[in-house]
């Protein structure tokens, strides 16, 4: 290799990535697509976007997407007709979380409590914030958070 080849290696290696703006989709695997949608519809107030038996998309907040595969579904590559989408699938019990505002932990509560969802941990982060644990039809644990988890949040 060339001293110059070498130094254009070196230069791209601490070259900052392009910028992101965010995550756009997640996804869960679940076992009955229709009680996943109709759970998290009904606990967050999640909008259906699609739903093609395989998959059921959901609006979250600010542009970002949740996406429920029947467990399985997505094993296989899915033609479309803009391109071929990679198989992916999951197993376990897999985690999220969604930030919340400071104000809104008490009212989550109190939400969770009158829709039959127990709080199975509430946890006090060094930073101030208070997450709330809980779990989906599925076995997932989801978690409601307040600012103060994350440097960036």
């Amino acid at each position: 290799m060339t001293q110059s080849a070498s130094a254009a290696g070196a230069t791209q290696a601490t070259a900052r990535p392009p910028r992101l703006g965010g995550i756009l989709e997640t996804s869960l695997y679940v076992h009955d697509l229709a009680r996943s949608r109709d759970f998290y519809a009904r606990i967050f107030g999640f909008e259906e976007f699609l739903d093609d038996g395989r998959l059921c998309v959901m609006g979250v907040a600010s542009g970002q997407v949740l996406l429920l595969f029947k467990r399985g579904a997505a094993a296989q590559p899915a033609p479309t007709p803009g391109g071929v989408i990679p198989p992916h699938d999951g197993t376990g019990h897999l985690h999220l979380c969604f930030a919340i505002p400071r104000g809104e932990l008490e009212r989550w509560g109190s939400h969770l409590e009158a829709q039959g969802i127990a709080v199975e941990s509430r946890v006090s982060w060094p930073g101030g914030a208070v997450s709330l644990y809980f779990r989906d039809p599925d076995g997932h644990s989801l978690e409601v958070a307040t600012p103060g988890l994350w440097p960036n949040y």
